[in-house]
């Protein structure tokens, strides 16, 4: 039986029990993974493997030796409880095995799940799970969670709602970042809020992101494009101090006067160049970047960049100037950029 996207979802989560099992392919071998595992979970329950009601075989297991998958589903557990063979990475060459395992299957047998690859609406392998009346084939396409499977995650981590702000931030970090790596986010929020019953927010998504910076970095670019000319030269002291490189200094600077850039050039204001970036940014951060698109204005962002171009390359260049002179030299000089360019567009 052939499972739509919606259905499939509701599959995963409630799973036929008495059904003789599933095939879950798709491209994103990640995101059939995870389908897979969801399923395995909502099927067998806690401790399936400790208790020996899960047998793992892989598609090279099935081509030396074709009787394992029926071995295996026809096996009686020692423990009570429902049980089930995952063959990974099956293919079309095993159809008949497949089809032999099915045919043979009967109520109180271990189901069988099988993962593929991509598979044609020719395999082999899917007419022998569609054409099935108590097995299920689930086609996983590479579209990012939707807002319904976000807050479906938030749930099963025992996750307040999020706020509005707090839900388009997650929504676009689920289109910019692997659906592997927008899991372990959501588990990390789920720890960071254990606990805490109010709502998520975008403060909260920031402070697990997957992106990491480090808090003294930032401080140096805040107080560049925030024109704290006074604080550049302790806080790179204390840079120097960590054994931070100055070309590392350029590099994020560079980085961070760039998404100012892009933020200052979009029609619809800084804010919303900050979200469309990839990933976007988030909470707090994004708010003080955006004020500092604002007052800075496109033109004079682009004076910082050809300013901060120039001194990378010296940087990386054979010249004998302190490097760290250098970088420091450009700093105070970019923080006085906006109080001589006025910020104009």
């Amino acid at each position: 039986m052939k499972l739509s996207t919606r259905d499939a979802n509701a599959y995963f989560k409630r799973p036929d029990t008495s059904a003789a099992g599933c095939l879950i392919f798709g491209d994103d071998a990640m995101r059939v993974s995870l389908k897979r595992q969801d399923l395995l979970s909502a099927l067998l329950g806690a401790n399936a493997e400790e208790e020996m009601r899960l047998t793992r075989l892989t598609g090279a297991d099935l081509r030396s030796d074709s009787a394992a998958l029926l071995d295996g589903v026809k096996a009686v557990g020692f423990f009570p409880g429902p049980r089930a063979v995952l063959v990974e990475g099956a293919t079309d060459g095993l159809s008949k095995v497949f089809a032999t395992a099915l045919t043979e299957w009967a109520p109180g047998d271990a189901q069988i799940i099988a993962t593929a690859g991509r598979l044609t609406a020719k395999s082999a392998l899917r007419k022998v799970f569609e054409g099935a009346k108590t097995a299920y084939a689930a086609a996983i396409y590479d579209d990012p969670p939707g807002r319904a499977e976000i807050e479906e995650m938030l749930r099963a981590t025992s996750l307040q709602p999020p706020d509005r702000d707090a839900m388009a931030d997650l929504e676009s970090l689920a289109r910019a970042i692997g659906p592997g790596d927008f899991r372990q986010m959501i588990d990390k929020l789920g720890l960071y809020k254990l606990g805490d019953p109010s709502a998520v927010t975008s403060a909260d998504i920031e402070a697990v992101a997957p992106l990491t910076r480090d808090a003294e970095l930032d401080d140096i670019l805040h107080a560049t494009a925030e024109a704290e000319a006074g604080a550049i030269g302790p806080i790179l002291q204390r840079l120097s101090q960590q054994g931070a490189p100055p070309v590392s200094h350029s590099i994020a600077s560079l980085r961070h006067f760039r998404a100012l850039h892009m933020a200052a050039s979009h029609p619809n204001g800084p804010g919303a160049g900050l979200q469309a970036m990839r990933p976007p940014v988030f909470g707090p951060r994004r708010d003080r970047m955006a004020r500092q698109a604002g007052r800075w204005g496109r033109d004079t962002l682009e004076t910082a960049l050809s300013l901060l171009i120039e001194t990378d390359l010296t940087l990386r260049s054979a010249s004998t100037a302190p490097q760290m002179a250098v970088m420091e030299r450009t700093l105070i000089r970019l923080a006085m950029l906006p109080n001589r360019g006025g910020g104009r567009r």
